[in-house]
């Protein structure tokens, strides 16, 4: 069964469908290197919760160095995601940029409280 907080993580998880829809259709639209780049880091992100959260059900969380490494891997997928929203136009880079403001400074409260 799902663990507490394991709900939050499904429509995360979800977000695998369309980068992978959008790393199928990049050939199509010429994508630079950067681009594959991009979602492919994210997708790794998602790979990498999905296997530690929901497959393995590994509690990475209470070792510090492995935390660290999948908040750089996070963060680098989002930074990631801020490009992809640029080919967008303006209006979805601005978001993506205050998402990722607010991602940042939700992962230092975290940080605060949790200790971790």
């Amino acid at each position: 069964g799902l663990r507490p907080g394991h709900w939050v993580g499904i429509p995360i998880l979800l977000m695998a469908f369309p980068l992978g829809y959008l790393l199928l259709r990049a050939p199509e639209f010429n994508r630079p290197f950067l681009y594959y780049v991009q979602i492919g880091t994210m997708l790794v992100w998602l790979i990498v919760l999905f296997l530690v959260d929901y497959v393995f059900e590994y509690d990475f969380r209470q070792t510090q160095w492995m935390v660290i490494s999948f908040v750089v891997l996070a963060f680098a997928g989002m930074g990631g995601m801020i490009g992809i929203a640029a080919l967008a136009g303006r209006g979805w880079t601005i978001s993506a940029i205050i998402l990722f403001l607010i991602a940042a400074v939700l992962g230092f409260v975290q940080r605060a409280v949790t200790g971790i």
